[in-house]
């Protein structure tokens, strides 16, 4: 604004000196050239604070943009990381506090639902179409890319990989509609599968299951791969808590060598399976790497047997600066290609030779996913997956 004003007052002491120069001059010729010059001027001063005006607000804009990114980002880390703790503690706190009957008639809530993540949970559209996942989306940014059209009549379960420290692409795509998941795959319901225990913490079991998050049992893909009609699609990150202790960045390995419990599921329910790689996964976080044997990675693999998941030391970037540590991930791009569906017989009771058959043919299918598409995103020809 004042930039504007300046402008403004140049335009009137321009008038004043053309004013002065015909009352002097009244043949005309110089003052006339003079006038000319000074509304030229005139015009090149506003023309240049309009230009001032809206490149600092383009500025300002662009930095508040990114802003909202990293808090988008940030509040989604948080809540995967401490939503839940923090709502029971605060829900226990309420126990002994005049506000009790509110902790009293949520468990009672609770109770009576449950079971509802056993069936799908329940989605809602309102919060898979935030703008808070666009800001997410943008941060990265975080793409999802179509291979082949997948079939309304079938079922499917997605093999996501890699996990990453904590499957941000699995959960930008599948749980919210940021890259538009539905429209690519219209008529498709897609279910990201994770960690049952976090059904069971209060709050946080609602947030997931707004996006469409399921708990990954076989009780509940049994459920939705049998008695939610067709046209579901459960994504599993198949390498699970194995897989994100040796998450890097620069490297591009899966846990999956051993992994053929979810084929066995395929199987059973005849429904296809959809390899899926995410280029840049791995990128976004950086962790302490403990080598087999160490203390580490005993303490690692304890938690993993017995509680589900594993702790991993891992850093990246600060709120207010890239060059800091933080929570914030780095922003990386990734890149979520899904592949062709391998169709499935159904078979309801796989043996061991039909099991194998269909995880190598799952194999190969990745790695041909991986090699047709690692030049697009930055990955050199000789670049090699990993599948252990």
């Amino acid at each position: 604004m004042k930039t504007l004003i300046a402008a403004y007052s140049g335009v009137l002491r321009g008038e004043r000196r053309a004013e002065a120069a015909r009352s002097e001059n009244k043949n005309g010729g110089s003052a006339l050239s003079r006038e000319g010059s000074g509304r030229w001027g005139t015009g090149s001063s506003i023309l240049s604070a309009l230009q001032d005006i809206f490149s600092v607000s383009w500025l300002n804009r662009s930095k508040v943009e990114k802003q909202l990114q990293v808090i988008s980002v940030l509040q989604w880390v948080l809540s995967f990381l401490v939503l839940g703790v923090a709502c029971s503690v605060i829900l226990m706190y309420t126990f002994c506090t005049d506000c009790w009957l509110i902790a009293v008639l949520y468990f009672t809530w609770l109770a009576f639902d449950w079971n509802t993540p056993k069936k799908g949970g329940r989605r809602s559209q309102w919060v898979r179409n935030w703008a808070v996942w666009r800001y997410f989306r943008d941060y990265f940014p975080i793409q999802l890319v179509k291979t082949h059209n997948l079939l309304t009549t079938r079922n499917y379960i997605f093999g996501y990989h890699p996990h990453g420290i904590m499957g941000l692409g699995a959960f930008c795509n599948f749980s919210t509609e940021a890259t538009e998941v539905s429209k690519k795959f219209p008529g498709i319901r897609p279910y990201l599968a994770t960690l049952a225990g976090n059904f069971r913490m209060p709050v946080l079991r609602e947030y997931l299951m707004s996006g469409g998050i399921c708990p990954v049992n076989r009780d509940t893909i049994d459920y939705l791969l049998s008695k939610n009609g067709s046209g579901n699609a459960i994504i599993i990150v198949v390498g699970g808590a194995a897989e994100s202790l040796s998450s890097m960045p620069g490297k591009n390995a899966v846990t999956l060598r051993n992994r053929k419990g979810f084929v066995k599921l395929a199987l059973r329910h005849g429904a296809d399976l959809v390899p899926t790689y995410s280029f840049g996964e791995n990128e976004v976080y950086k962790q302490v790497i403990f080598e087999e044997g160490s203390w580490g990675r005993w303490v690692q693999k304890k938690f993993q047997k017995y509680i589900g998941f594993a702790p991993c030391i891992f850093h990246g970037r600060g709120l207010f600066s890239s060059d800091t540590w933080g929570l914030v991930p780095y922003s990386k791009p990734i890149t979520t290609v899904v592949g062709e569906p391998i169709t499935i017989p159904k078979l309801e009771h796989p043996t061991q030779k039909d099991i194998d058959l269909y995880h190598a043919m799952y194999m190969e299918a990745l790695v041909k996913l991986f090699d047709n598409h690692k030049t697009k995103f930055g990955l050199p020809e000789t670049e090699v997956l990993e599948v252990n």
